[in-house]
C-alpha cells in the first residue's frame, strides 16, 4: 500500500468477465442485439455466452466498466493506489480477474456469494462497433453489509468512483459513499455507463445527483439523460451544462460534467461557468484501432488519475485521451505492458 496507508480512488461496481469474439449481422440479428450498445441479457440471451465460447473463439478477459477505470488509473499511479469493490461467484472466473487485477497492481475487495457464478458480458464485435450484453449473475448481488464490514477502506480512500451500472444493484452502497464524499469534502464521481440507466433507472440516477462532484458519460447516455428529463435538446454542451448545474449537496465543490464522443472532441461544463469548453481527442489512425471496448472506461481512468494526481483540468483531459488511445490499439479493455509512462501533448 502506499505508504500513508491510503487510496487515491475507491470504485464500485460490477467485475463481470468479458467474453469477447467476432460476431456479424446474423449472431445480432439471431439475439436482437443492436451493433453499438450495452444492455443486460434476458432469458433469451442466455445461449449467447456459450454460442461465443464454442463457435467463435471468444477471448475471457476482466471486464465490467468501473473495474476497467479502476485498472487504468492504477496504471498511471503509484502501485495500489486504487481499489476495486463489488461481488463475485466462486469460481475459475473470479479467479481469471483476480489475476488480471493483480497483474495491474489494482487492489480488490470482493465480496463473494456462494449461489451466483461470476457476472459475464458477451462482446460481439462487427468492424469498430461492439455490442455488450451482461449477465449480472453474482454482480447483482452485492450488498451494503459488505461495504459496512469494509468500511476502513472508505476512509481511507480520497475519492469515488462509481459506475451508473451499480444502480440497478445496490442503491444503499452508492448512496452511502455519496454520503461519505458530502461529509468528508471528497470527489464524488459518477459514471452514467449506458444509455439505459437514465432512461429505466432514473430515481436512483437522480437521487445520487445532489452529491456528483463529477459527472461523466458519452453522447448517447447524455442524450439519453436529456430525453429522460424533457430537456428537449440533443445539444452536447447544452447538456452538459444542465448537468453541471443541477442542485448540489456539497458547496465546497463545483460540479464538472463530462462528456466523451469518440473521435469527437470531448466536452466539459464547469458549474456556475458560462463558457463550455471543447478538447480534441488524441488522433490515431484507423488501421491501428484493434478494439474499442472499454474505451470510455480507460479515458475516465487517465482523467481521474489526474484528478487523484491534483493536475489540473487541460491535463486530466489530456491523460484520459491518452489512455484511451493506448486502450484502443489493445485487445479489450487493457493497457499495454510493459507501462508506458504519460507525457504531455505539446
Amino acid at each position: 500500500m502506499p505508504s500513508s496507508g491510503t487510496y487515491e480512488i475507491l470504485c464500485l461496481e460490477n467485475p463481470l468477465l468479458d467474453i469477447q469474439a467476432q460476431g456479424d449481422e446474423a449472431l445480432l440479428e439471431k439475439y436482437g442485439l443492436k451493433a453499438n450498445d450495452a444492455i443486460l441479457a434476458e432469458e433469451k440471451h442466455m445461449g449467447l455466452y456459450e454460442e461465443l465460447m464454442n463457435g467463435r473463439d471468444a477471448k475471457l478477459l476482466a471486464g465490467g466498466a468501473a473495474q476497467n477505470t479502476a485498472r487504468g488509473a492504477q496504471y498511471l499511479l503509484p502501485a495500489d493506489s486504487v481499489m476495486f469493490i463489488g461481488c463475485v461467484g466462486k469460481d475459475k472466473y473470479a479467479d481469471i480477474l483476480q489475476e488480471a487485477n493483480k497483474q495491474a497492481g489494482l487492489k480488490v475487495n470482493y465480496r463473494v456469494d456462494e449461489e451466483q457464478p461470476t457476472g459475464r458480458c458477451g462482446v460481439v464485435i462487427t468492424g469498430h462497433n461492439r455490442s455488450m450484453c451482461t449477465d449480472l449473475a453474482a454482480a447483482n448481488c452485492y450488498k451494503i453489509e459488505h461495504l459496512k464490514e469494509n468500511w476502513n477502506l472508505v476512509e481511507k480512500s480520497k475519492a469515488y468512483y462509481v459506475g451508473g451500472y451499480h444502480l440497478t444493484v445496490c442503491v444503499p452502497a452508492v448512496m452511502a459513499l455519496a454520503e461519505e464524499a458530502a461529509k468528508e469534502n471528497k470527489p464524488f464521481i459518477l459514471s452514467l455507463s449506458a444509455p439505459f440507466i437514465p432512461q429505466f433507472f432514473k430515481d436512483p440516477l437522480d437521487q445520487t445527483a445532489p452529491y456528483w462532484d463529477y459527472v461523466i458519460g458519452n453522447e448517447t447516455e447524455a442524450m439519453s439523460y436529456a430525453d429522460s428529463h424533457d430537456l428537449n435538446t440533443h445539444d452536447i454542451p447544452t447538456i452538459a451544462k444542465h448537468l453541471a448545474n443541477l442542485p448540489k449537496k456539497n458547496s465546497q465543490r463545483k460540479r464538472t460534467a463530462i462528456i466523451t464522443q469518440g473521435t469527437d472532441p470531448t466536452i466539459i461544463a464547469v458549474q456556475g461557468e458560462d463558457d463550455v469548453r471543447s478538447f480534441p481527442v488524441h488522433p490515431i489512425e484507423k488501421s491501428e484501432i484493434v478494439d474499442t471496448t472499454g474505451a470510455g472506461d480507460a479515458f475516465a481512468g487517465g482523467f481521474f488519475a489526474g484528478v487523484a494526481k491534483g493536475e489540473k483540468l487541460e491535463t486530466c483531459v489530456d491523460m484520459g485521451s491518452w489512455l484511451a488511445a493506448l486502450s484502443l490499439r489493445e485487445l479489450g479493455p487493457s493497457y499495454p505492458f510493459p507501462k508506458q509512462s504519460y507525457t504531455a501533448s505539446s
